[in-house]
């Protein structure tokens, strides 16, 4: 018998996505990006982020049901997400999602923005075992999940501050870089010395671990690098761009990869799966890469495609919820923009 066939809808900030998931099979990955609209301001306008999710939305849905040559009638559920994110983008997409559950007469599924970073990898690299260690990081989440029988989440940890993307984009605002910052720094990076400046390391001090072992802190980060810059300006010295963003982005992978493997060996964890906009990043996937392999544990990371925001992630975990036959959401289920990482499910 054929698995339920999930359509997956995400619009927590910028990008419009549109999924259709059956079982662990991705039939296809629709996205509409509004970022450009939104680089000349230097960051996400939530009103501009709806309007474009408004105009996207029907678009998208028709461009994803051509594409996997289906219709609205073969749907067996609908997931979208819940939260976290942004109040008004998620308010589209959650209508949208209602709308269609009452038109088609098909259960409705509000799940978790944050924890489908991670479960799109099911669709990548197969069913998680029994238990993972999760690193999502993102431009406004870096938090360590640990996850069971894919739907029961416990956080371990998670941003005091800053989150890492976002370091990156105040960073990269500080350098005169192109917003969004991380790809940006990401491509100087590779061609600087991650020794050239030791700048600090968040929450790694002895009297930092003992409450905060398992937490991230990039504010500190950040405002060490711009000190650098403000006194290298002062003396008329040139600013060494390679340089800074490789020693910045080198600190934070640093973090958060010591951080995670430290977690997975406390909880007796083998294998950790990496997920959200910033695991793009190319120190952080390659020094996770090796003290993973020191460390013997198995690393996950999906393909650059699904960590950014997409329609994918969501369906992925609707698929999950739906496999597991849990009880479909009700058609009046509000949008949380702070909703907390252990609510799978609302």
């Amino acid at each position: 018998m054929a698995q339920p066939l999930v359509l997956g809808i995400e619009t927590s900030c910028d990008e419009t996505g549109v999924a259709l998931v059956r079982g662990h099979d991705l039939l296809v990955d629709a996205v509409a990006s509004s970022v450009d609209e939104h680089a000349r301001f230097g960051g996400i306008i939530p009103e501009i982020a709806s309007r474009a999710h408004l105009e996207a939305m029907v678009p998208t849905i028709e461009r994803a049901l051509a594409t996997a040559d289906v219709s609205l009638g073969e749907v067996d559920a609908i997931a979208v997400t819940a939260g976290p994110g942004l109040v008004g983008p998620l308010t589209v997409g959650a209508s949208a999602a209602k709308a269609l559950a009452v038109a088609l007469d098909k259960p409705l599924y509000g799940v978790n923005h944050v924890i489908g970073h991670a479960v799109v990898d099911e669709l990548v690299d197969g069913p998680f075992p029994e238990r993972v260690m999760a690193l999502v990081v993102s431009g406004g989440h870096s938090s360590l999940l640990l996850i069971d029988d894919t739907v029961n989440v416990t956080e371990l940890g998670s941003t005091l501050d800053d989150a890492a993307g976002e370091a990156f984009d105040k960073v990269g605002r500080l350098l005169g870089l192109p917003y969004p910052g991380g790809p940006h720094i990401d491509r100087l990076a590779r061609e600087g010395d991650p020794s050239a400046i030791r700048f600090p390391r968040g929450l790694t001090a002895p009297k930092d671990q003992a409450k905060h072992a398992t937490d991230f802190s990039f504010s500190g980060l950040k405002t060490a690098v711009a000190r650098w810059v403000e006194a290298r300006q002062d003396a008329g010295l040139e600013i060494p761009l390679h340089d800074v963003a490789a020693s910045f982005a080198a600190a934070v992978a640093d973090v958060l990869t010591a951080k995670t493997i430290a977690a997975c060996r406390a909880q007796g964890v083998s294998t950790l799966v990496v997920g959200g906009g910033f695991s793009a990043n190319s120190q952080l996937r390659d020094m996770a890469a090796a003290r993973c392999a020191e460390a013997g544990i198995e690393l996950r990371i999906p393909p650059i495609r699904y960590c950014t925001d997409n329609g994918a992630m969501i369906a992925a975990l609707g698929s999950a919820v739906v496999s597991r036959g849990l009880p479909p959401s009700s058609l009046d289920i509000p949008v949380d923009s702070s909703m907390p990482l252990t609510t799978v499910l609302v």
